[in-house]
Parts: structure tokens; C-alpha cells; sequence
């Protein structure tokens, strides 16, 4: 890897289109074909982008989600992100800043890879403080493993909103202390490995019902609501110091005179609030900009890219119009602008990149997770006597998830009916429910049918359910009516035993829910 010059010489050296270029930080994806692979080697060369932001592969980037592209399994999928980035560095007259969304670990983009509770998880602990920060801690040695200098999390958004169809289990909860009591552990365990971070979604997504991916969410709400709840958690924890804020795709009509631009590209936003009023000088990076929110509305190739560091972001991420985007900026922009942006970039870099040690190997994450399963199993309802008398009885357990992922709908249908047949006769039922997705669309991946055999069962026999998933879920089941139910938040091996432990009277739950349920 080219060695990276000292900011000064930096400023001195590189040409205004080569700063210019440093702005940009494209996608790349793992599952690339050779032609895209060898495009993107020659967009670095040529353009100079300053660094690449990694995904798994084009279908499965979330713009794509409604599109139903069938998403590649890439068995090696480790080596082939470490080779990669390798090949990206050597198209590189200039060090590449690599980053990646590793919210729960690697394993949020790249399969195969170590993965880490969801941040609702780590949220359903107060005292999880200290495992918080060994997660971070593990992700960012992951990170390093792989070459990336750069973890884009954690997400400091407070969930209040339960319908929130983006942020939910992403967020710590609805707390706001908790919230940024957690991240900060979260941002201290990565940088104790020198992994960057970055605080997001700015000003504040957690009161939002619809998806920045796909439309603009509106925040209706005054400024003092704003500093009370969705800035409060930014304001502590830039009062801390972070390497970076990320601004999200959001309308605040009270921040700006222009409501109808997204927070993303709004200078009132960006350069007014978080800058002058919140005292952030650091690196301010734009959620990805082919998210529909903003992308649709400028048409116009290379226009969007000059509005989003206008406004004042120093990096554009997922930014698609790379050469335009050069044209337009050294079109508009003041030199002193550039430079500006460009310091504040290489401080980053200067910060983050080092050789890159390949003798780093994955961490494994099963006795951490092991610990956090057994600080957040949650009682939600009922009490663990009556868990107790429960196990005294003649119960019968009934397992509903989907085995395989090429499932129909009439499968799912008839499995239903199966299932229905087979419990007729049963009074108690032990029901370990895992959803199929994590994500809210379409009920979480549950059919009807399937919403209705639960609840059916739950108002018909004495039903201990123990939920194996994104605990908003559980908004369509009468989990009231339960004998007890439990919730487990994931389907890892870990969550599962320490699950058993619990329904054995061996563990008890120490869990609290950290969000409301509708």
C-alpha cells in the first residue's frame, strides 16, 4: 500500500481535482464480476476516490430490497473481501479509507463472518456496559483482519416510534441515557483496536415510520423536542469526541427553511446546527446517497453530489456519479471549501491507516454472546413460578420457523395445518417462535396464517412461548394472554441454550425490554 503523505504536504501536493476525488467514497461489493471489479480499479486510478464503502453485492443493497434480486452465497466470502480490498489499494496513488456497516459485526454485509447481537439486544442490559464494549472491540479486530479502517456505526438513533420500519432493532432503545451509555462503550471498545467510528442517523431517525431507503421520513416536531430526545444523544456523545457524525435522509421541517430537502443535503442542517450550534468539527459523511430519499429527486447527474458537500459533508458515500460529481464540485465549490474538507479527511485517514497486518485472524464470538444471551433473556409477561409449574405438566413443544429458504407460501400453508392437527388434543404447548425476518416488512415475514395458529393457540391452551428474534415482532400476538413469554432476541446457538437453561429453572431472566411495544 502507498504510503500516505502528511496533511500539510497533502494540501500542498495533491491538485484540486485529485482533493476533489478524495470526497468520494463509492460503493464496492464483494460479489462483483470481474468487468465491475476492473471498473472500479480504474475509477480509483483515474479519479482519485478517497475510499470505498463495502457491501455484499449489488441485489442485496437495501435501494434493491423491493426489487426481490436473488442475492448470491458467497462461501468465501472473507477472502474474497480481504483480496479485494487489496487489489482497490494497489489501483490507489493515494491510501484508501475503507469502511463497512458493521453494526452487529462483519456479518451485516459479508456472510461467513463473526456476528454480534443486535444493538436491541445489548439494550435489554443496563449492565451490559462492559460486554458492549468488548463487542465493539471484537468487530473492529474483525475489521482490521479484513483491511477496513472504518466501522459506520454504532447508531445512536432512540426507537421510540414502534412502527419504525428502518432503525428498530438497530437502535440500544428508547432510552436515551441507556442509548448513549451504550454507544459510548460501543465507540470505545473500537477505538482501544484504532478502528474508526461513526455516529448515526442524524439529526435523530428513531421517530420515524417510514424508510429512508425507499421514501423522505418527516419529523414533525419542535426544536425543544429535538434537543430533549433525537439530538440529545449526538450533542453527549460529540461532547466526548467521535471521528464522525452520519447525517441521515430525513425532513426537519423546524431546522431549515427548506423542509423539502433532506437533512442529507440541507446546509441549514448540516453547516448551521450540527457544525455552529453543536460544535462538531470532525468528518461528516452522507448516508448513502442512491437511497431514494434523496436520489430520486435529482435526476440530473453530478447535482446531488455538489448539494450534499455544499451543504457540508466531507464524505460522499455510495455517491454513484462520480465523474460529474468531480465536475460539478470543482465547478461550485471555493478552493477553501476543499481544502477545508480535504484536512478534515486526511486527519481521518492519518488516524486510521496503517500497514495491514495479514496475520490477523476472525474472533469468535460464541463465548461473548454466550454472556450477553444470559444478561438479556427477557420475561415480558408472566412469572417464572409459573414457568416453574408449567414444566410440572404434561407439555408439548412446537417449533415454528422457517427450515429452509426456499419454502412456498403453500408449504408454509399446509405445514399450518399440520401443525394445527397435530396439537389438537394438547392443553399446554411450548412454542419456540423465531420470525423469519428481522426486518418489519410484510409482518416480519409471517404469513397470516401463521399469525393466526399462534394466536389461536395462545386463546385456547396454556401457551409459554419463547421468541427467538427482533422482539418487535411480537406486536401481532397476544403474548398478554400467554402463561409466560420470554424473549430470547436471537436465534443463535447461545440464545437458544441459554433459552433451555431459563425454561429448566437454572438461569434466571435478568433482562428488560429496552422499547415499547404497541
Amino acid at each position: 500500500m502507498n504510503r500516505l503523505l502528511p496533511t500539510n504536504k497533502a494540501l500542498k501536493q495533491l491538485s484540486l481535482s485529485e482533493k476533489v476525488g478524495q470526497l468520494f467514497m463509492p460503493a464496492a461489493f464483494i460479489n462483483d464480476t470481474e468487468e465491475e471489479i476492473q471498473q472500479l480499479e480504474k475509477l480509483i486510478s483515474e479519479h482519485h476516490v478517497g475510499g470505498l464503502c463495502f457491501f455484499h453485492s449489488r441485489a442485496s443493497a437495501a435501494t434493491n430490497f423491493e426489487g426481490k434480486k436473488k442475492i448470491v452465497v458467497n462461501e468465501n466470502s472473507f477472502e474474497t473481501l480481504k483480496n479485494l480490498i487489496k487489489r482497490y489499494q494497489k489501483a490507489a496513488t493515494y491510501p484508501l479509507l475503507i469502511s463497512i456497516d458493521a453494526e452487529w459485526g462483519l456479518a451485516m454485509r459479508i456472510e461467513n463472518t463473526p456476528q454480534y447481537p443486535y444493538a436491541i439486544t445489548l439494550g435489554a442490559n443496563k449492565d451490559n456496559k462492559d460486554l458492549v464494549f468488548k463487542v465493539g472491540q471484537n468487530i473492529a479486530k474483525d475489521c482490521k483482519a479484513a483491511g477496513i479502517h472504518w466501522n459506520l456505526s454504532p447508531v445512536v438513533d432512540v426507537n421510540v416510534n414502534p412502527n419504525n420500519p428502518v432503525i428498530g432493532y438497530r437502535s440500544f432503545g428508547d432510552d436515551k441515557e441507556q442509548v448513549i451509555t451504550l454507544a459510548k462503550a460501543f465507540v470505545k471498545g473500537t477505538q482501544s483496536e484504532g478502528i474508526l467510528t461513526s455516529i448515526k442517523h442524524f439529526p435523530g431517525h428513531g421517530d420515524t415510520a417510514t424508510d429512508s431507503h425507499l421514501g423522505l421520513p418527516v419529523i414533525e416536531k419542535t426544536k425543544a423536542e429535538l434537543l430533549e430526545t433525537e439530538l440529545y444523544p449526538f450533542q453527549k456523545l460529540i461532547d466526548e469526541g467521535v471521528d464522525s457524525v452520519m447525517v441521515g435522509h430525513l425532513s426537519v421541517p423546524v431546522l431549515t427553511t427548506s423542509p423539502e430537502i433532506p437533512s442529507s443535503i440541507n446546509k441549514d442542517i448540516i453547516t448551521d446546527v450540527l457544525r455552529h450550534e453543536m460544535g462538531f468539527d470532525g468528518v461528516v459523511i452522507s448516508d448513502a446517497l442512491n437511497m431514494h430519499a434523496v436520489s430520486k429527486n435529482y435526476p440530473m447527474k453530478g447535482e446531488l453530489e455538489w448539494l450534499a458537500f455544499n451543504a457540508g459533508n466531507d464524505v460522499l458515500c455510495f455517491a454513484e456519479h462520480i465523474e460529474e460529481g468531480i465536475q460539478c464540485i470543482l465547478k461550485n465549490a471555493s478552493e477553501a471549501q476543499i481544502n477545508k474538507s480535504i484536512e478534515r479527511i486526511w486527519k481521518l485517514k492519518a488516524k486510521a491507516i496503517s500497514e495491514v497486518d495479514s496475520t490477523l485472524e476472525l474472533t469468535d464470538p460464541s463465548a461473548l454472546n454466550k454472556q450477553i444471551a444470559e444478561r438479556s433473556i427477557t420475561l415480558h409477561n408472566g412469572t417464572a413460578q409459573g414457568i416453574e409449574h408449567f414444566r410440572t405438566t404434561n407439555f408439548c413443544t412446537l417449533t415454528l420457523k422457517r427450515f429452509t429458504t426456499d419454502q412456498t407460501n403453500q408449504d408454509i400453508v399446509k405445514n399450518v395445518m399440520a401443525m394445527r392437527k397435530e396439537i389438537e388434543n394438547e392443553t399446554e404447548i411450548l412454542l419456540l417462535l423465531t420470525p423469519p425476518q428481522i426486518k418489519p416488512t410484510n409482518n416480519f415475514g409471517f404469513l397470516q396464517e401463521e399469525i393466526d395458529f399462534v394466536n389461536d393457540l395462545i386463546t385456547t391452551k396454556k401457551v409459554v412461548l419463547y421468541h427467538f428474534g427482533n422482539p418487535y415482532a411480537l406486536q401481532s400476538f397476544k403474548t398478554d394472554k400467554t402463561t409466560a413469554t420470554v424473549i430470547a432476541y436471537q436465534n443463535f446457538k447461545e440464545f437458544q441454550d441459554v433459552a433451555t437453561a431459563h425454561f429448566m429453572g437454572t438461569l434466571e431472566a435478568k433482562g428488560k425490554l429496552p422499547v415499547k411495544l404497541n
